[in-house]
C-alpha cells in the first residue's frame, strides 16, 4: 500500500537523523538550555527578521496550540476560528478543556477567516445593543497557514485580519504545522517577515515539514511572551532533552532545508493534481499546496484504493466522494508517477 494520507509518519530527513545521531552521548544542559536550541532560535528569529520576538520550541501541534491560546486569555475570554480549523474539529476539544470557548465561524471550502467576519463578530460584540459581559468576550483570532484545506492566506488577507485585530484589540494567531508548503506555494506573496510583523503569534511546524517531532512558536507580542514558559512546564511541554527539538530545527533553517524539501513536496502535488484534471476527474477544493483533494466516483476510487491509501474528506453524493491526496518530504517521484500513471489508466476524460 502507498500512502498518500498524511505528510508526517515516515519519519524524518535524513539530515536531521544524521544530525541527531552524531551528537548523541554529548553533555548538553537540558530543557533548551543548550547552544544547538539557541543557535536554531537565532536562525528562526534572523528569517523572521524580528529581533524581538522570542521562540519557543514544543513537541506536538496540538500541545503549542492550546498552550498559546490558555497563555493569552483570560477564563472570560475566548477565540474566534473557522469552522473547518484545527482547533475546532482535530484536537479533541484541547482548547475548550482549557476553559476556553471556541467562537466557530463558517468559512468557504478554501477554509479561510475574513477580516469581515472578525469585524462582525467583534463589533456584534464590543457595540452592540446587547451587554457585552453577559457573552464570552472575544480576544484572539486563530487561523491556520495554509489551511486544513490546503489553501493560504495572501500578504493582502493577512494584512486586512491584522487591521481589524488591531482596531477591536484582539490577538492574531496562525497555526503553520505545515507552514513550510505554504511558504514554498507557487501562489505564496507572504513571507516568515510577514508572518512576524502581522501576527502576535504563529508557529512553525516541524512534525509536518520533515522534522521528526516538534512545533516552534514564535511569540512577536510582548504581552504574549510574559511568562510564556511557565506556561509550557504547566502544560506538560517542557521536554527534558530539549536540545532534540533544537537540533532539528537547527538543521532545518541552518542552509535552506526547510523550504527546500517542501517546495519539492509541491511540485509533486500539483503534478498529481494535473493528471486528475486532465483525466476528467473534479476539483473539490482549490490548493496551492502539498495538499490536493479531488472527487472520484465510487467505483474508480475503489480501484485506486487497492494500492494506494488516500484521507477520506467528504461524501458528495450517492456515488462519489471527495478524498486528500497529500504529498511530503518524504514523497518519492516513483509513487508520484505511478499514481499519475493509474489516474489516467482509469481516468473518465471524454
Amino acid at each position: 500500500m502507498i500512502y498518500f494520507n498524511c505528510d508526517y509518519t515516515e519519519g524524518a530527513h535524513p539530515k536531521i537523523m544524521e544530525k541527531l545521531l552524531s551528537t548523541n552521548l554529548e553533555q548538553t544542559p537540558g530543557y533548551g538550555e543548550d547552544g544547538y536550541c539557541s543557535r536554531a532560535k537565532e536562525l528562526i528569529l534572523q528569517a523572521c527578521d524580528a529581533p524581538g520576538a522570542q521562540v519557543y520550541f514544543l513537541v506536538g501541534g496540538t500541545q503549542v496550540n492550546f498552550t498559546i491560546i490558555r497563555s493569552a486569555l483570560r477564563a472570560h475570554q475566548g477565540v474566534i476560528s473557522p469552522v473547518t480549523g484545527h482547533i475546532n474539529v482535530h484536537e479533541t476539544g484541547a482548547v475548550e478543556a482549557t476553559g476556553h470557548k471556541i467562537l466557530e465561524v463558517p468559512c468557504g471550502v478554501e477554509g479561510k477567516l475574513s477580516a469581515g467576519q472578525v469585524e462582525e463578530i467583534a463589533a456584534a460584540h464590543f457595540a452592540g445593543s446587547m451587554p457585552p459581559i453577559h457573552m464570552v468576550q472575544p480576544k484572539m483570532v486563530y487561523i491556520s497557514q495554509p489551511t486544513e484545506n490546503g489553501a493560504i492566506y495572501s500578504k493582502a488577507e493577512l494584512e486586512a485580519l491584522h487591521a481589524a485585530c488591531q482596531k477591536w484589540g484582539l490577538y492574531l494567531f496562525a497555526d503553520g504545522a505545515r507552514m513550510g508548503y505554504g511558504l514554498s506555494s507557487r501562489e505564496a506573496d507572504f513571507t516568515l517577515k510577514d508572518m512576524a510583523r502581522l501576527c502576535d503569534a504563529f508557529t512553525i511546524g516541524g512534525t509536518k515539514c520533515g522534522a521528526l517531532f516538534g512545533e516552534a512558536a514564535v511569540l512577536t507580542n510582548p504581552e504574549l511572551q510574559r511568562d510564556f514558559g511557565y506556561a509550557i512546564k504547566q502544560n506538560g511541554g517542557m521536554l527534558a532533552k530539549g536540545r532534540l527539538l533544537g537540533l532539528q530545527f537547527l538543521t532545518l533553517f541552518e542552509d535552506g532545508l526547510y523550504t527546500r524539501i517542501c517546495e519539492e513536496a509541491n511540485r509533486l502535488a500539483y503534478e498529481i493534481a494535473d493528471a486528475c484534471k486532465e483525466n476528467g476527474f473534479t476539483e473539490y477544493a482549490p490548493s496551492p499546496t502539498n495538499q490536493q483533494f479531488f472527487i472520484f466516483p465510487d467505483d474508480i476510487l475503489k480501484k485506486l484504493e487497492e494500492k494506494y491509501h488516500f484521507s477520506f474528506w467528504e461524501k458528495v453524493d450517492e456515488c462519489r466522494t471527495a478524498v486528500r491526496i497529500c504529498t511530503s518530504w518524504a514523497t518519492t517521484e516513483e509513487n508520484a508517477r505511478a499514481l499519475m500513471e493509474d489516474i489516467r489508466a482509469v481516468g473518465v476524460k471524454g
